[in-house]
């Protein structure tokens, strides 16, 4: 398994809508797996395949934090939010995109999502709490959508600027 670099905000390629996956390949697998040993390398809880540069509709989430779990890794393909609750909440968002930067955000409590696994079976689940915070944050990325879309304009502007200063300073070192 690979470790593959993360596109860092702002980079015109996670603004763009991912194109659907229409035949499971070998290559398609391993990329799924090269994001999972990413994910849990950066260490984040969620990638899409848009944040290493892959316009493919993939995301890999495990949202097992607890000390000793039994980690839960989620490779899911095509995923779709079919049904959500109108109830709402609010979780303090981070992304791998945005290094260091985080934000409430409100979004539905619990949403119903549909996807292609590993194994090309259609599945359908139902997530509530962080593991619906982050399900809903990583298909926004399959949009072209990040979570400072949601902040106001001035926050989303200095956290923008402070992402330019941070790709600056990493291409000098």
């Amino acid at each position: 398994m690979t470790i593959r670099p993360i596109l860092i905000h702002p980079d015109p390629r996670l603004k763009k809508t991912a194109e659907p996956v229409s035949d499971l390949s070998d290559a398609l697998r391993t990329l799924a797996d090269d994001m999972l040993e990413t994910m849990y390398d950066a260490p984040g809880i969620g990638l899409a395949a848009p944040q290493i540069g892959v316009l493919d509709r993939l995301i890999v989430l495990d949202c097992v934090k607890e000390e000793g779990a039994t980690p839960r890794p989620l490779i899911m393909f095509n995923p779709e939010v079919i049904e959500s609750s109108d109830d709402k909440n609010v979780y303090e968002e981070g992304c791998l995109s945005i290094p260091d930067q985080y934000a409430e955000v409100e979004r539905p409590a619990e949403v119903r999502v549909r996807w292609i696994d590993r194994d090309g079976k259609l599945c359908e689940e139902g997530f509530d709490g962080l593991w619906a915070t982050c399900v809903q944050h990583e298909i926004d990325h399959l949009n072209g959508t990040l979570f400072i879309d949601y902040l106001k304009p001035l926050k989303r502007q200095m956290i923008t600027r402070r992402m330019q200063k941070l790709k600056r300073e990493r291409a000098r070192a």
